[in-house]
């Protein structure tokens, strides 16, 4: 049977008190097997090796908000998704997004497909991606407004193998109707003609996924890469 020893400094004048709580139930505090520091509600402390389960996180900056998962506290609160090489198929899918995410970023570099139809958004949740009820436009440089209701537009004009660069945003808007809201700005890589996005969706559940591809799903990428962060 292990036994538990309360040594004193010789150097301090000071008293160590340990007190207990005032209660007519019985508890049980566990000491870790290890030779450490315990970390005090009071004391300012530098914790290393911690996995946090669901914290809630107070910023003077942030209404308070409540982290869910595993993100890294102290370095980022951003998570990168894998980058995807945008060089074959009709669609390009991120899926297994975590539910306490507010905010996706998707980021192309030289996306290009083998037709004209536009490219566009769309998102999902666990019954799979929603193709209906979005309100969406898009708008090129020296043409008309574009809109859709299968997706929301991240270009306003497209052609064979023409490259994109941007990035475009989602954003939670309603939590209780899990409506988001979209916006892109791109540029294409061989003229610079700049083409801006914009709209909104309301999914049946909690987003979990999104899927970058084509208005008529048809034209297939032939070049660039895609990635998405999350927040």
């Amino acid at each position: 049977m292990s036994s538990l020893a309360l040594s004193g400094n010789a150097s301090g004048a000071g008293v160590f008190t340990i007190a207990s709580p005032n209660s007519a139930s019985s508890f049980t505090a566990t000491l870790p097997a290890a030779t450490t520091t315990l970390v005090g509600t009071d004391a300012t402390q530098t914790l290393t090796n911690k996995t946090l389960t669901s914290p809630t996180v107070n910023s003077p900056t942030v209404n308070s908000p409540t982290i869910g998962g595993t993100p890294v506290i102290g370095a980022s609160l951003i998570t990168s998704g894998t980058a995807v090489a945008s060089t074959s198929g009709t669609s390009i899918d991120f899926t297994g997004i975590p539910s306490w995410v507010k905010r996706i970023t998707v980021m192309f570099s030289g996306v290009s497909t083998s037709g004209s139809s536009l490219i566009q958004l769309q998102l999902g949740d666990s019954g799979g991606v929603e193709t209906t009820s979005y309100t969406s436009g898009a708008w090129l440089a020296n043409t008309a407004n574009t809109n859709s209701t299968t997706g929301l537009l991240i270009v306003g004009g497209n052609a064979a193998a023409y490259p994109f660069d941007g990035n475009m945003t989602v954003c939670l808007v309603d939590i209780s109707t899990n409506k988001w809201s979209f916006s892109s700005t791109m540029s294409g890589s061989l003229t610079g003609i700049s083409t801006m996005g914009g709209g909104s969706k309301s999914l049946s559940a909690t987003l979990d996924r999104v899927r970058i591809t084509t208005v008529n799903g048809t034209d297939t990428f032939d070049a660039g890469t895609i990635n998405i962060l999350y927040e």
